[in-house]
């Protein structure tokens, strides 16, 4: 009988040699192709969004901040600001309830219509501001049957407050759904059937089981309703009338008082849009680092 050859047995039973790992880089670009792209991206982003806020600073404070002050006491001024906030009190909330019933109702059933129901969600994005405001006139205005009978009444939709709202609901009703059905098509069923299973009432189930898994959505929807609400020009331009004192709005006035040269007036108010814009951005981050922070305690428990 032949014995195995003991060199050849040796090398059999020899663990194989480690693996050297290597290090592969994301990219595969030189270095001087990143810099000079994050280089290009920093002086868009500085020429298109930095400059434009430095400019309306400035320009709002060329005349000493006592003037600025002094345009913001204007009867007008504070008018337009108090409307502007009325406007986003009573649309934001509104949406937000729209909001999370349309996402409920996309994301949890199945039903005939439901596409349609997506593509009129959708519609906002996709109609000029301007032919949605001149169809809430051409719907309400003081020449048709209902907007003569309501206008009789004592109750305007048009060159009034309610059609600016209207203006307002319709221009920033997408804001809300679109950020919750994300989050309930990933968020899936499960959960609210076993609550429904185990005896909960609807709103019981979605108070304590679908409310806490979209708040973040939730929140983020409502802060970009908000912006746009108090932002919105040419839908509110339409259906406003620009009645100076009555029904414009802050970013009305800042035209009007740009096209009649007050300067400061106009960039001063642009300047408090702008700082309410960028608080509603901080406000916003400051929940996405919270929400990341909760998310790695989550992961490290």
């Amino acid at each position: 009988m032949i014995s195995a050859d003991p060199v050849f047995t040796r090398h059999e039973n020899r663990p194989p040699p480690p693996r050297t790992r290597t290090c592969i880089s994301p990219t595969t670009e030189p270095a001087w192709v990143r810099r000079t792209l994050i280089g290009i991206v920093l002086t868009l982003l500085s020429l298109l969004l930095f400059a434009p806020l430095w400019a309306v600073f400035a320009e709002a404070l060329g005349d000493g901040i006592a003037a600025a002050l002094a345009s913001l006491g204007n009867r007008d001024a504070l008018s337009a600001i108090r409307l502007t906030l009325t406007v986003a009190a009573i649309t934001v909330p509104l949406n937000a309830a729209f909001g999370i019933a349309a996402a409920w109702a996309v994301t949890k059933f199945d039903f005939a219509g439901k596409s349609l129901l997506l593509t009129l969600i959708d519609l906002p994005f996709s109609v000029s501001p301007v032919v949605a405001g001149l169809c809430i006139v051409l719907l309400f205005g003081a020449n048709t049957t209902l907007g003569g009978w309501l206008v009789a009444s004592g109750y305007p939709v048009v060159f009034a407050l309610p059609g600016i709202v209207l203006a307002t609901l319709f221009i920033t009703f997408p804001f809300v759904a679109r950020e919750l059905m994300p989050v309930m098509i990933e968020q899936g069923r499960a959960e609210e059937e076993a609550a429904l299973t185990l005896g909960a009432s609807g709103w019981r189930t979605f108070l304590t089981v679908t409310l806490p898994n979209i708040r973040w959505a939730l929140v983020y929807g409502v802060l970009l309703c908000n912006a746009r609400a108090m932002g919105e020009f040419g839908a509110v331009a339409v259906v406003s009338g620009k009645i100076r004192g009555q029904t414009a709005t802050m970013p009305i006035t800042i035209e009007m008082l740009y096209n009649e040269y007050l300067s400061v007036a106009a960039f001063t108010l642009a300047a408090v849009l702008a700082l309410l814009a960028l608080l509603i951005l901080a406000i916003k981050t400051a929940l996405e680092l919270r929400h990341a922070d909760a998310l790695s305690a989550i992961r490290k428990h």
